[in-house]
């Protein structure tokens, strides 16, 4: 019987390299004919210096990802020959998309974007030799308390959650780079016991269940954590964490009374929100029926609706649709506005690149060569995974609307960054795993 991830012990070999560099390099160049057409198509229908905009932050954006695969095949590096390439799309259907919203959000996340690239550079540069990661899970613990901490006293309240840290020229959003610390924290804990979570140390009927030992510190770090975001009311993100402290628990253990115990919490954890939270209230009772209140609190969901019905199969062209109908469309709606212009073609496309990167993601960590990278890896899957999922099912009413980013599309610096770390350590892991990759 299974016990969760299994990994191999692979030999290394440049061959990887040799092969899979010019199939990310032929991608690229796909990716990059992507952009430059939806740059175009803006360029030709904005007024005056706008319009010099979006082509010139095109060819940059695609050059600065050729310049990545240049510096990754120039050193030997062999990751993943398929991330980078699928990121490159969906950062590129973003940056398209906010230029066509707001020319001030696209040169912003443009900015973002080249910062992006550079942390994904440092990490796979870096971090490369990532397993030292482990040995500092209890620091993960107290700096990702300490950064969560600080929104409390000093944050920003946006969309009913404060979770904001305001410095004038930007906002930073600390709880993006904690999720990173928590898998990395979880990786490390889960890999030194599972063993004892697996097999348990006690007897509960016909359940066998780990010591206190075992259990305390995940209980009290991740009740801690998910306490520190009830404070904040980000919602949302206690969703994503929780559900990626699930998975890695299953990915270690394969024991299905974990998960079932871990979704009683949630539920009891939600039905103490509901009757804590105004707004989580909102968000339900328009969950529910927005119709009723679509001049009021409704108003975000049943435009998200509209938009997403009037695409249609082919959509309305870009440039074409109303998404500046849609409040807050650059940021936690920019799904509705792409299936509004793009349909609902480009919405499933955009659907399948997520389920196509957590599919690479899912055999890094089966490939991986230990413990630790394996569940390190099934945890930033999972994270990314579960936010694409939980933003793109609020936006079509399958689940309550919540206010996280669509990872790589939305506008946002920090989330941004951190998905770009994010796909660093994805890809530092695969660089030690086999040619079947």
């Amino acid at each position: 019987m299974s016990t969760g991830v299994q990994y191999a012990a692979p030999h290394l070999n440049t061959s990887r390299s040799a092969k899979g560099r010019p199939m990310e390099r032929n991608l690229l160049f796909l990716a990059a004919l992507y952009m430059l057409a939806g740059m175009t198509t803006l360029y030709l229908d904005a007024p005056g210096i706008l319009a010099y905009q979006a082509p010139a932050a095109g060819l940059t954006v695609a050059a600065a990802f050729l310049l990545v695969h240049l510096y990754w095949k120039a050193s030997g590096y062999k990751g993943d020959r398929f991330l980078l390439s699928i990121t490159a799309v969906l950062v590129s259907t973003g940056l398209v998309f906010l230029f066509r919203l707001d020319p001030d959000y696209g040169m912003r996340q443009f900015i973002w974007i080249l910062i992006g690239l550079g942390s994904l550079v440092l990490t796979t540069r870096l971090l490369v030799d990532f397993r030292f990661l482990s040995d500092y899970k209890y620091i993960y613990a107290l700096v990702g308390l300490i950064i969560l901490i600080l929104p409390i006293f000093f944050g920003k309240e946006q969309g009913g959650a404060k979770s904001w840290l305001d410095f004038g020229l930007f906002q930073f959003q600390p709880s993006e780079f904690v999720k990173i610390l928590v898998v990395l924290f979880l990786a490390s804990f889960l890999s030194e016991n599972k063993a004892v979570l697996t097999a348990g140390t006690r007897s509960l009927g016909w359940i066998s269940l780990p010591g206190l030992q075992e259990w305390a510190p995940l209980v009290v770090m991740w009740g801690i954590s998910l306490l520190l975001l009830v404070f904040q009311r980000d919602l949302g993100t206690a969703l994503i964490y929780f559900g990626t402290f699930l998975a890695m628990v299953y990915a270690a253990t394969a024991r299905i009374f974990y998960v079932l115990f871990g979704l009683g919490l949630f539920v009891s954890g939600a039905s103490v929100s509901y009757l804590l939270f105004g707004h989580v209230r909102e968000r339900v009772l328009i969950w529910l029926n927005p119709w009723p209140f679509i001049d009021g609190i409704g108003y975000q969901i049943t435009q998200s609706l509209f938009a997403i019905g009037s695409g249609g199969i082919l959509g309305a062209g870009l440039n074409q649709g109303y998404p500046g109908y849609i409040p807050v469309v650059h940021s936690d709606l920019i799904f509705s506005a792409i299936c509004e212009e793009l349909g609902l073609l480009g919405g499933a496309g955009m659907i399948i690149l997520f389920m196509f990167f957590v599919f690479r993601g899912t055999k890094i960590a089966l490939h991986a060569r230990d413990e630790f990278a394996a569940l390190a890896a099934a945890g930033l899957t999972a994270l990314l995974g579960l936010q694409a999922f939980i933003i793109i099912a609020g936006v079509t009413k399958l689940l309550p609307l919540t206010g996280v980013t669509l990872p790589f599309i939305s506008y946002g610096g920090s989330s941004l960054v951190a998905n770009f770390i994010l796909l660093g350590l994805l890809l530092n892991i695969s660089h030690e795993s086999d040619d079947s990759l």
